[in-house]
């Protein structure tokens, strides 16, 4: 099976930047399966259903999401009706939605979770041992297993990529927004990269208005961020091949795509 993961799409001009380079990708790497974390696809924060529903149009099969989940709070009125969003299994067994689906494509299987990191981030549940439950759960029907692990240290990521090192076949970090050069395949076959970095503004910081960040820094005043509508782009992802029957990834292979690296097919 072949996998493009898009990282955090943020605002406008990321799910512009998805709907421009997502076909052109496509082309490129036929995958089978297209994950995009989307918990900043609504203007930096959160997700709606006419997003939602577009990022699918657009030719993404599973959304992921992070500590932006409940932020547009429509989502309650919709995470439960489809199967294509997830948010971090490790929140509170009360909130609506779930962790983990699966979707499967000429005939292979795939389980796709969704992680909160703990480590300066909101003190949600242990993702470590929800990790090795759901993987039990979920190679039950596959080996194909693939995990967006939504965390701020990139010890924590680490960590994570080598608990499950020869247990699920991806593990991606995303939240941080900016990509990491260590993407590899660990001994045991697992394909890991610490963050795929985000989709959106290029000339920004994380996405969001420059301006507004510097004064925030300088001043440590209160200030909005918001996503700016016009301005260059970027898509940043990740491809993997995994092998179908072992599950186990055989290529990995970082997409970075900006005005600094255009797309080459």
């Amino acid at each position: 099976m072949k996998i493009i993961f898009i990282g955090d799409i943020v605002g406008s001009p990321g799910r512009e930047a998805v709907e421009r380079y997502l076909p052109r990708l496509k082309r490129k790497y036929s995958p089978d399966v297209v994950i995009a974390n989307g918990e900043n696809a609504a203007a930096g924060r959160g997700i709606t259903k006419r997003i939602f529903d577009d990022l699918l149009r657009t030719g993404v099969d599973v959304v992921t999401m992070g500590n932006h989940t409940w932020d547009h709070k429509e989502i309650y009125d919709f995470i439960d009706e489809t199967d294509y969003l997830i948010r971090p299994a490790n929140f509170s067994d009360e909130a609506p939605g779930k962790g983990m689906t699966t979707i499967t494509k000429n005939n292979v299987t795939l389980s796709v979770i969704n992680l909160h990191g703990r480590t300066f981030l909101p003190p949600h549940g242990d993702p470590f041992a929800k990790a090795t439950e759901l993987i039990e759960e979920a190679q039950k029907s596959s080996p194909l297993v693939f995990v967006d692990f939504h965390a701020e240290a990139t010890s924590e990521k680490i960590a994570m990529g080598w608990h499950l090192n020869g247990r699920a076949s991806v593990v991606v970090g995303t939240h941080t927004h900016v990509q990491t050069a260590d993407e590899r395949i660990l001994p045991d076959g697992t394909a890991y990269i610490t963050d795929v970095g985000m989709t959106g503004p290029y000339d920004e910081i994380l996405g969001m208005k420059k301006e507004d960040v510097i004064y925030r820094f300088q001043t440590n005043l209160p200030v909005r961020f918001e996503v700016p509508k016009k301005g260059r782009d970027q898509l940043n992802g990740l491809f993997v091949e995994l092998d179908d029957a072992t599950g186990k990834a055989l290529h990995v292979e970082r997409i970075m795509i900006n005005e600094d690296r255009p797309f080459e097919v």
